[in-house]
């Protein structure tokens, strides 16, 4: 807890108090002295109470985190859509009564253990369909890997192109353009054609739409799945996303 948030507490309680005190007058009327006295009066209270401040910090982060959500969820309203589209990854039924979204980076460690969750579910539910956003936030190498995969996925699509999303993030050691490149050389890639298509036009204008697809959803960080018109962050495990998805099916939110 820092000191900084302390002296705001304090601030905020003895402004309240002064009003308390005085609630047809400004807190403005009170001079130095009375001011520095009412803030004695609550910084005493909280040194013999500490479990106040405790309190107040978990509401004010339930608060904002209930702010985020009702945001994210006006988010995925309006940008339906575009979230669902796949530009990118995709597996499941194409035709599916449910799509669960996943933005995923190829170096973060937890996207690579939601993985597994991911096609138990793809294979277990055959109405679910799955679309995968790269989500380039761990650096560079991230960004490179995104490239090469983006590029990659001028050459091939469907199942296929999930083989190689499978690859790529499951690989070993960090995940950078010579590793993608490789991937895409093992699975027998025609490498002229992506060599040009990394520089394609296409290839850009998606890495900057997912990045500001995330943005307007308030997602930072990877694994972040999307069902029904909630965010669900990290990696849960294959059967909180299961309940999620068969909440949707029954009222179309991932909690009914």
């Amino acid at each position: 807890m820092s000191r900084a948030f302390v002296r705001t507490v304090v601030g905020a309680l003895a402004l309240a108090a002064s009003v308390a005190v005085a609630p047809a007058a400004s807190a403005q009327v009170f001079d130095a002295r009375q001011r520095e006295a009412i803030e004695k009066i609550v910084k005493d209270y909280l040194i013999a109470h500490p479990e106040v401040l405790q309190e107040a910090i978990g509401e004010l982060e339930r608060r904002q985190q209930e702010a985020q959500k009702v945001a994210q969820s006006a988010g995925i309203r309006e940008m339906r859509e575009t979230i669902a589209k796949t530009a990118q990854v995709g597996t499941g039924n194409p035709q599916g009564d449910v799509t669960l979204v996943e933005f995923f980076d190829y170096n973060c460690g937890y996207c690579k253990r939601a993985l597994g969750d991911v096609q138990a579910l793809a294979k277990s539910d055959p109405k679910l369909r799955i679309v995968l956003k790269d989500l380039a936030v761990l650096g560079p190498d991230s960004v490179e890997a995104s490239r090469v995969a983006l590029a990659v996925a001028q050459q091939i699509s469907g199942e296929k192109m999930f083989d190689y999303h499978v690859r790529l993030l499951g690989s070993r050691g960090r995940a950078n353009g010579e590793r993608a490149l490789a991937v895409a050389k093992e699975m027998g890639l025609d490498m002229a054609r992506l060599q040009r298509d990394l520089d394609a036009p296409v290839v850009k204008a998606a890495i900057q739409d997912n990045a500001a697809l995330a943005e307007k959803l308030g997602i930072n960080g990877t694994p972040a799945f999307i069902l029904g018109d909630e965010v669900i962050s990290g990696a849960v495990g294959q059967e909180p996303l299961r309940q999620a998805i068969a909440s949707v099916r029954r009222c179309g939110q991932a909690a009914c």
